[in-house]
């Protein structure tokens, strides 16, 4: 497998900028194996459910874990926080940028010049980096504070509300 086998064209316009209302209106592509597939829609779904079908609901919860820092010179960097190493969610593996000019144990302020972030040593796959987050309090209402959802570059439309970028499933823990 090749990564360029997952390449293709995807005009812009077929690309939703904002969740559709009411969530049940959503797109629902039914695979019927090798006949066509069908066009449905999320409050299709009983319809398409049979007795001893198997459904499995993603109850991921999106947090706000992109997070616009600033170093104390003033240049401006960005952590995309990936998975917490530990329970308390207080230390990270994360994207940083820029990577090259962070160093180990610098601290990253908000834009109020709150610190929020140190930086810590690369991962051992060499492009992520663990970081901490610094601050008195529950490190995700931290998140919840000054960070943001971390949508796809394709996505160009602000969100205007966190919670229509989860699941109505969507838990924690």
């Amino acid at each position: 497998m090749r990564l360029e086998d997952f390449h293709y064209e995807l005009p812009d316009d077929r690309i939703a900028q904002t969740p559709v209302e009411p969530r049940d209106a959503a797109r629902l592509l039914v695979d019927r194996g090798s006949a066509a597939p069908d066009h449905r829609q999320v409050r299709d779904l009983t319809d398409e459910l049979r007795e001893g079908d198997l459904l499995v609901v993603n109850d991921s919860k999106v947090i706000p874990a992109r997070l616009r820092l600033q170093r104390a010179s003033g240049g401006a960097a960005e952590v995309l926080l990936l998975e917490p190493l530990e329970p308390t969610r207080r230390h990270w593996e994360a994207m940083i940028r820029p990577a090259r000019k962070l160093k180990v144990g610098e601290r990253l302020l908000t834009s109020g010049g709150v610190e929020l972030v140190e930086v810590g040593g690369r991962t051992a796959a060499g492009d992520t980096s663990e970081i901490t987050i610094l601050g008195e309090g529950d490190p995700l209402d931290l998140l919840g504070r000054f960070g943001e959802m971390p949508l796809p570059p394709y996505i160009t439309t602000p969100l205007a509300q966190q919670d229509r970028y989860q699941t109505v499933y969507a838990a924690l823990d």
